[in-house]
């Protein structure tokens, strides 16, 4: 982003929210870093610096604010649509991608140079991978110093720290401080347990159309994993054959809840990226009804539901099974394809919870399917070969899933796969690889949706051509679309 910085001194002067997390503020005689509605009285402009993420603060040498704690910012993802590089390696970096392997490594699952790369985080974020990386994990610790009462020893685990050592010594150099010294209050530390239970707020730039956003989940929940209750989230969770759950709720000031069992606290840092991407909340609803509101046919949708999401998935074989069993069907009837498949080959949970009953069964591991006959689900042996041939096209390569292509990449490789054509791709690439360009553009209810006064629809191909206007949000156009077209959730047929 224009990091001019008269214009960003303003938006300090006027404590403007609407740059919350676009921009954080370097205090030269404080040597700290702060959001741009920090209530601490505004430094003259000589004596700040703007910067384009908290990690280029932190590179800078300015250590984070204790009032306006910058971990409270939403993360937005500013840089989409002008480097997706970028927002791929963001996303591989959320889920661990440099907690062992190094920058070059990164690079080669994204197909770029490593020197390209770092000049690309640069020019977006100012700041490395690696400091993103390091920072993200010193935020995380300061959010659940927080907002939880770990012992320390925990939350260096919880947020990625490789050791309690290091941990201490980054908040000492940082903070010039031990951690707990970060802690307000007296009250007693609380371990998570055996179950590994922590909560924390997830934030999001408001508005955030949460009512939508379950509508869409429980039409889709597949029983045995997941409840959608009237305000709440739950389903189970599996990660290296260890079983856990969660509870996702609306929270307080532009955030939700999450409420997480696992009981390997090393985990959380993942379980946290894939919820974020879950529930789509880097996304800039302001930016993006903008854009869009620019073609009559959307603006009345984008005013009617302006906090509406793109809902993601949890895992992305669960979401590609999922939409194999749903091809030219009813969604009620995938539903009850993909129960009838977790009861016959997902494990047993092994840490029921009495608040959710109904969460008995984990989703199935890509081996266990890629094993079994799968005929005996009712479905077309074409379709039953199709799930086999998934199943073990993931066991040979687990990241098949990741972000590390272009969006136009990544649809001709999964189209490559049995069972998937044009429409299954796009809708895992919108979902999973969370591409906010994918466009299913075959889809019945996008162009029933678009019908005109004499009931005529646009073709695929004429929606492809109006859809260029959209770019590059046009996953959330077909969102817009969708939610307007009430009969599409219930009686959508997906046509793959």
């Amino acid at each position: 982003m224009d990091l001019d910085h008269d214009a960003c001194y303003r938006a300090l002067l006027t404590r403007d929210a609407r740059f919350d997390g676009r921009l954080f503020v370097g205090v030269k005689t404080t040597g700290i870093y702060c959001r741009p509605i920090c209530p601490a009285r505004t430094p003259k402009r000589e004596n700040v610096t703007f910067h384009a993420s908290a990690a280029a603060a932190q590179e800078a040498g300015f250590r984070p604010c204790l009032r306006c704690r910058p971990e409270a910012a939403p993360d937005l993802a500013v840089w989409r649509g002008t480097s997706n590089t970028v927002a791929r390696a963001l996303a591989l970096i959320e889920l661990g991608a440099l907690d062992e392997d190094d920058v070059n490594a990164l690079a080669e699952r994204l197909g770029v140079g490593e020197r390209q790369l770092r000049r690309l985080f640069a020019k977006h974020l100012g700041a490395s991978p690696i400091a993103v990386a390091q920072t993200r994990r010193v935020l995380l610790a300061k959010q659940l110093i927080h907002e939880t009462r770990l012992p320390m020893a925990e939350v260096a685990l919880a947020s990625g720290f490789g050791s309690i050592r290091r941990f201490n010594e980054t908040f000492h150099q940082l903070f010039r401080r031990p951690p707990s010294a970060l802690r307000r209050g007296s009250a007693a530390e609380v371990s998570s347990g055996a179950g590994g239970e922590v909560s924390l707020l997830l934030r999001y730039r408001a508005p955030y159309d949460w009512p939508a956003m379950l509508a869409f989940l429980r039409l889709r929940a597949i029983p045995g994993v997941e409840v959608v209750g009237e305000d709440s989230y739950a389903r189970t969770i599996e990660i290296d054959g260890v079983h856990g759950m969660l509870v996702v709720r609306p929270g307080e000031a532009n955030a939700l809840r999450a409420v997480i069992r696992f009981p390997v606290l090393t985990a959380l840092p993942t379980i946290i990226a894939r919820l974020r991407r879950l529930f789509d909340l880097a996304a800039d609803p302001e930016a993006i009804g903008a854009h869009l509101a620019r073609d009559p046919a959307l603006a009345p949708l984008v005013a009617a539901r302006p906090g509406l999401r793109t809902p993601g998935a949890w895992q992305g074989f669960e979401l590609a099974i999922r939409a194999v069993l749903g091809q030219q069907i009813t969604v009620a009837a995938a539903i009850g394809l993909a129960g009838k498949l977790t009861a016959a080959y997902g494990e047993a949970f092994s840490a029921p919870h009495p608040e959710f009953p109904g969460l008995t069964r984990v989703f199935p591991r890509p081996e266990r399917l890629a094993q079994a006959d799968l005929s005996t689900l009712g479905v077309p042996g074409a379709r039953a070969r199709a799930l086999s041939s998934l199943a073990a096209a993931v066991v040979a390569d687990p990241g098949i899933f990741s972000a590390t292509r272009s969006l136009d990449a990544a649809i001709a490789q999964l189209k490559g796969l049995a069972g998937i054509g044009e429409w299954t791709a796009q809708y895992i690439a919108m979902r999973e690889l969370r591409e906010p360009d994918a466009f299913p553009a075959a889809d019945i209810g996008l162009m029933r949706a678009l019908e005109d006064e004499t009931g005529r629809r646009p073709t695929p191909v004429e929606l492809l051509a109006r859809a260029e206007a959209w770019r590059p949000w046009r996953a959330y156009a077909a969102q817009h679309l969708w939610a307007s077209y009430a009969p599409h959730q219930a009686e959508v047929v997906k046509a793959a």
